[in-house]
């Protein structure tokens, strides 16, 4: 059996997998699932946060367990596990990559927005907070478009600002330590935030050991949480 370091994306916290815990450990599997620093429940402040601060946090949960684990990494958490697979790759058996940016080197996630898609019309960046944010109206359709309302509700309750800093810094990664670490695509056909244009574009540009997909939009975690694990746990095989 495997252990899964589950990793949020922007806004969200640990609290975006609480359907899919449970369903990997009735599998069998270990599973590690937290917030990143001024995410969920940590309530450090946004203008002290990093994105080194994220990176660390994710290395601390995969240097824990005796074996590699399954790094997943959602949305903006792409650009997280794949620093910390050159940070840490022999901690690493598998990266999958839930719907999520597949950066080159030296690129940002700002880098990795394409214009004119709908998280780019979405956004907005509150520059005296140190903070972005979805507009209130596009939220739910570019999320949780497949959602139902009581976790459209609950998501509603829980996502936070998310901290600018982190999402202007570029990965540093190389041939040696990244590249060396098996990794796994799963695409999300409907997904309205990462299309599935950009998702085809990112795999076919950077590579993957293994693409699989799911029906589902931005947030399969929620709208089809068995088949998201199943899914895990068909890529870390």
């Amino acid at each position: 059996m495997s252990t899964f370091v589950l990793v949020h994306g922007a806004y969200h916290g640990a609290w975006c997998w609480h359907k899919v815990v449970p369903e990997l450990e009735a599998r069998g599997h270990d599973v590690v699932a937290f917030d990143l620093p001024a995410h969920g429940i940590d309530m450090i402040p946004f203008g002290d946060v990093s994105f080194e601060d994220y990176v660390e946090r994710v290395c601390e949960a995969v240097r824990t367990p005796d074996e590699s684990v399954t790094l997943v990494g959602h949305s903006m958490a792409g650009m997280v596990i794949t620093q910390v697979a050159e940070r840490c790759p022999d901690e690493i058996g598998t990266l999958v990559y839930l719907t999520a940016y597949l950066p080159p080197d030296d690129e940002s996630m700002i880098d990795q927005r394409v214009e004119g898609s709908l998280i780019s019309e979405s956004f907005v960046a509150d520059e005296a907070r140190g903070v972005g944010v979805i507009a209130d109206d596009k939220l739910e359709g570019l999320f949780y478009a497949d959602c139902s309302a009581s976790d459209v509700a609950l998501a509603r309750a829980l996502v936070r600002p998310e901290p600018l800093e982190p999402l202007s810094a570029p990965v540093s990664i190389s041939e040696g330590r990244f590249e060396t670490v098996r990794r796994v695509y799963v695409r999300c056909g409907n997904d309205r935030a990462i299309t599935i244009e950009q998702q085809r574009a990112m795999i076919e540009d950077r590579g993957c050991d293994l693409t699989l997909t799911l029906p589902a939009s931005h947030s399969p975690f929620l709208s089809m949480p068995i088949e998201t694990a199943e899914t895990l746990i068909a890529a870390g095989k």
